[in-house]
């Protein structure tokens, strides 16, 4: 099985993520802030990803370290899960619609970490979420599980949608990305290591 379960602890928040990449369960996801909680939700079941998130921070402050650090763990999860990432695609790319919204996104597994991230989030709050943060939390997975992140959204109106559309897409293409094909001998790259 390829799982990982990583517990990071600052002066700031105290994140723990169990991450299963070959078992789908009931997600547990529980971070004290409503939209970011629904968002990981709908990753982790249009990923068909098993995730359990607890995240204790200074939400007091504001939602901003707990966002990026629970990216950080995430991104490091996977990271642990993919292990030599032996015989996996490598790249995904999902194009998701959420009623007036078009998003997509891309992955290359790279070993490299870099973030395209485009999307216009007009709306700066959603509940007690910060949207600005959005790109912020993209940045700390593709950089802690050292990937390839191109977040687009291509058009919209509604900032819920043009958000839950990246989620929803980035779900659909890392699905893509981690899936084991027989057919690669080794990792799927010219130069022998990911």
């Amino acid at each position: 099985m390829r799982k990982a379960n990583i517990k990071r602890t600052t002066k700031e928040t105290t994140i723990e993520v169990l991450l299963n990449l070959d078992e789908h369960f009931p997600s547990e996801i529980d971070t004290g802030i409503g939209f970011f909680d629904h968002m990981l939700t709908l990753f982790a079941k249009h990923g068909r990803f098993g995730l359990k998130v607890k995240a204790v921070g200074d939400l007091d402050v504001d939602c901003h370290h707990t966002v990026e650090d629970t990216g950080i763990v995430i991104g490091e999860c996977f990271k642990q899960a993919l292990g030599d990432k032996a015989q996996i695609e490598r790249y995904g790319n999902a194009i998701v619609p959420m009623d007036e919204t078009l998003a997509q996104v891309t992955i290359d597994l790279s070993g490299r970490s870099y973030l395209v991230f485009n999307a216009d989030l007009e709306n700066q709050r959603l509940g007690n979420f910060e949207t600005e943060i959005v790109e912020d939390f993209f940045q700390a997975v593709a950089f802690s599980a050292e990937m390839n992140l191109h977040a687009n959204v291509i058009y919209g109106r509604n900032t819920h949608h043009k958000i839950e559309a990246l989620f929803k897409a980035w779900a659909r293409a890392m699905r893509q990305a981690v899936e084991i094909n027989p057919e690669i001998k080794g990792v799927n790259s010219t130069k022998g290591v990911i």
